[in-house]
């Protein structure tokens, strides 16, 4: 049973959030109404009860307040206030202030001990920017908000995990991302997680970053600068690290079970093979922070949004993901001494 309730953030109002919020919860309306799960929306309520309206959902969703002492097993906190209608489709600036307060509310109430984890509904970047908050995605608002160096992406899809080096940078910045120290803390924190999922001893691929995992240095050397002696280092700590392992091959044999992850060095090496399964299940979940985060692997769809089609699996994906690394979590903290 959710002792605490589960945040979901709405992120930008104009996406497909408040729709995909909307059918999760009357899916999941059993399971809300015998406590078995409960759920915090945060964010624009006039956008919540304009996706319930066009929906036709039969469901209530209560206004609450971040004061109040004990919650509804369903109901929404108004992130901010409400200024024009935000309209479904169109970006602006109110659609990436509603963003922004809804994580800094929803890292206020987990921190505080209020909700036990984070599911975060899409943001579309260049609003976030446009309302003034410079962040290039939820992972490093995240990071800022919390004080934490070194998050970690780690994706999810049925068998295949993928964590990641470098996420949102150049290209040409990756090779410099690419250090030791930062790749022994993605090997750590994804061997943390995967045992938290209940895999007693996973086994970890390292993908390599250039062609051939750099043909013997014909290629570049950062295999054996940088990869080899993070992996030897995790090793020698009983992790069961391998690689550097060519990035073409690595993910199918990922898929076919010999690995439990694969660590990829930049963004689109790791994404691709993911997303390439489908966007109906996949969840990111973000390493490193003091709580739980999750999110649906899919962006805001813009050019559905407000039509009633989009597909809310992903974010199922990412409410059960959280509620089992949540406990995981409390499972964790009782058997300390």
């Amino acid at each position: 049973m959710t002792s605490r309730h589960l945040a979901i953030t709405m992120g930008d109002p104009a996406g497909i959030g408040p729709e995909i919020i909307v059918k999760a919860c009357v899916g999941l309306k059993d399971r809300i109404a015998k406590g078995d799960l409960r759920i915090l929306i945060i964010g624009s309520g006039a956008a919540l009860d304009g996706a319930r309206a066009a929906l036709g959902a039969g469901i209530e969703i209560p206004e609450g307040r971040a004061g109040d002492r004990d919650w509804p097993n369903l109901c929404y906190l108004q992130a901010d206030t409400e200024g024009d209608p935000i309209k479904p489709g169109v970006l602006s600036a109110d659609g990436g202030r509603f963003a922004y307060k809804a994580i800094e509310q929803g890292v206020r109430l987990t921190q505080a001990g209020r909700t036990a984890a984070i599911v975060t509904a899409p943001l579309n970047k260049e609003a976030l920017n446009k309302a003034g908050y410079h962040f290039p995605g939820h992972t490093e608002m995240l990071a800022h908000l919390t004080g934490v160096r070194g998050s970690v992406m780690l994706l999810a899809h049925g068998n295949m995990r993928v964590s990641h080096v470098s996420t949102h940078v150049a290209l040409e910045d990756v090779p410099k991302r690419l250090t030791p120290d930062r790749l022994r803390l993605v090997i750590d924190l994804t061997n943390d997680a995967l045992k938290r999922l209940g895999i007693a001893k996973p086994k970890i691929a390292i993908a390599a970053l250039n062609p051939h995992a750099g043909e013997g240095g014909l290629f570049g050397d950062e295999e054996q600068r940088s990869i080899a002696p993070a992996i030897a280092a995790a090793r020698r700590e009983g992790i069961d690290a391998s690689g550097p392992w060519p990035g073409d091959t690595v993910f199918m044999q990922a898929r076919q079970g010999r690995f439990d992850v694969v660590v990829a060095q930049y963004h689109d090496q790791g994404l691709i093979p993911v997303k390439y399964l489908g966007l109906d299940r996949g969840v990111n979940i973000t390493l490193g922070l003091p709580f739980v985060r999750t999110s649906p692997d899919h962006g805001t769809a813009f050019d559905i949004a407000g039509r009633g089609s989009a597909d809310a699996a992903s974010l199922g994906a990412a409410l059960d993901m959280a509620a089992r690394l949540a406990a995981a979590n409390r499972t964790t903290r009782k058997a300390r001494p």
